[in-house]
């Protein structure tokens, strides 16, 4: 079940909403969020609920264990086996084929899948209950008492398939203690009607204009123009989606009495690579640095080391959005030009206009987004050289024409809706809000914007009766 479907907006979200608030006691609110959260994550198939749960028992058992314990060694293998199993079923799930068929492509041996089946999340919900087990470890935390709170904070639906990923000292005193006050109710609802806003009119209108471009391994050739917008979409449809779905889960957390930090800060307006990332999946890189950075030892140990960790993380990241060799290289492409902004052109950086660092970094942007895109090398070679000008035909690269007719096409029936897209990217709406708030006052503001929310919320609502394309990008990550 996705937050943008019909079944969601107008079946499981009311009665969730009447079950929840149909009584002030907490418990009976954490027993209905409970058992909501399983049945979302259930819906398509509820055998993966067994993984999950799984996973919290592990965990809930050690951290339980270390807690008991005084002894370091002992804490140690319990934090250690909490660790491995998480660690173990994520990558069993996810990296067990790719293993495999990268082992067997070495030995010159067919590919040969195991047909296991990712469940929904897993990435997202592995990471949130490692943060638990390990700040218990480092003493951050109390052990969690009750299993149904622990396994509450893992199965929560709000960001249990795409993020954010909230570490469980940001929400430990929310399980047991909150309340949902008539402002936060009303600032959650318009969050969600944001997001949901995003997600139908902004990210599924740029992915089908994607689908109808010249991509790379079509068999047509790419133009320079094509091979430039379909890379412009698809960076339009990864943040249009991916932060929508962030928006509607802190929305969803804040109406249910729960605080979660943001996951965007408009990152393609960004002047350098490494404020891109300080913008981008705020919190998976707030948990590569808290536990995997700092640990290896951060930049405290010289240049060198430094360069070593950063890399190790970047490859790590990269590996978590999928697992394919092109997830790698990409992740290290982010690793490699930080290294750069920071130990080689660092003076140069700070001297250059910030137009053209805007510029710059958007550019570097796309290209990697065409890494990301492709799990063919030879798809992500025929797409960057269509981007300098050289298309692939079969019998070598030559000239590309600017334009092919498939990018033509897409242009004429959207005419200036990219434009529309790549703004609604940028913080000029919130700085338009912002004046219009200054002018006209908070009231009259926050009614103009409940009346704007309402009439996009409508319409999104239309759009879903009438498209079947509305998938999330980020469940299969």
């Amino acid at each position: 079940m996705v937050f943008s479907s019909l079944t969601f907006l107008l079946l499981f979200f009311p009665i969730l909403l009447m079950l929840y608030f149909f009584r002030r006691n907490l418990s009976w609110r954490n027993g209905v969020l409970l058992v909501a959260s399983l049945v979302f994550y259930g819906w398509s198939d509820p055998v993966w609920i067994l993984a999950m749960v799984f996973s919290t028992a592990v965990n809930y058992i050690c951290a339980r264990g270390i807690a008991r314990h005084r002894k370091k060694s002992t804490r140690r293998s319990f934090c250690a086996i909490a660790v491995v199993v998480s660690l173990g079923f994520l990558f069993y799930f996810k990296y067990a084929d790719f293993t495999v068929n990268s082992i067997r492509s070495l030995l010159h041996l067919p590919r040969r899948d195991l047909g296991i089946t990712l469940p929904i999340g897993i990435s997202f919900y592995t990471f949130q209950i490692l943060t638990y087990t390990i700040d218990v470890y480092r003493g951050r935390v109390p052990a969690q008492k009750k299993f149904s709170s622990l396994l509450l904070y893992v199965s929560c639906f709000p960001q249990l398939i795409a993020g954010p990923i909230v570490q469980y000292g940001d929400v430990a005193a929310q399980i047991d203690r909150r309340y949902t006050s008539v402002e936060d109710f009303s600032a959650g609802m318009r969050r969600f009607a944001v997001g949901l806003s995003k997600k139908v009119l902004l990210a599924n209108i740029c992915g089908s204009m994607l689908e109808q471009t010249t991509l790379a391994g079509s068999g047509s050739p790419m133009s320079f123009g094509g091979a430039w917008l379909s890379a412009l979409l698809y960076a339009l449809q990864l943040y249009f989606d991916f932060s929508a779905y962030s928006d509607m889960a802190i929305g969803l957390g804040r109406i249910l009495g729960f605080t979660y930090k943001e996951n965007f800060e408009h990152p393609y307006a960004s002047r350098s690579v490494s404020e891109f990332w300080r913008r981008w999946h705020i919190s998976l890189g707030s948990f590569f640095r808290e536990y995997v950075y700092i640990p290896l030892g951060g930049n405290r140990r010289g240049n060198g080391r430094t360069a070593i960790n950063l890399l190790i993380v970047w490859a790590l990241t990269g590996l978590w959005h999928g697992a394919s060799w092109n997830f790698v290289v990409w992740g290290l492409y982010y690793g490699v030009l930080q290294l750069l902004e920071r130990f080689v052109f660092r003076s140069v950086i700070e001297k250059t206009p910030s137009l053209i660092r805007w510029v710059l970094t958007f550019v570097i942007t796309l290209v990697g987004w065409v890494i990301f895109y492709y799990t063919d090398f030879g798809q992500v070679t025929e797409h960057l050289m269509a981007m300098v000008g050289l298309a692939k035909t079969g019998m070598g690269y030559f000239r590309a024409e600017f334009m092919d007719a498939a990018g033509r096409a897409v242009l004429e029936k959207y005419t200036v809706y990219p434009v529309i897209a790549f703004i609604c990217s940028l913080p000029i709406v919130p700085a338009l809000k912002k004046r219009l708030g200054t002018g006209v006052g908070e009231r009259a503001a926050n009614a103009a914007t409940t009346l704007i929310l309402t009439a996009l919320v409508a319409l999104s609502v239309i759009f879903l009766i009438g498209q079947s394309y509305n998938p999330f990008i980020y469940f299969r990550f």
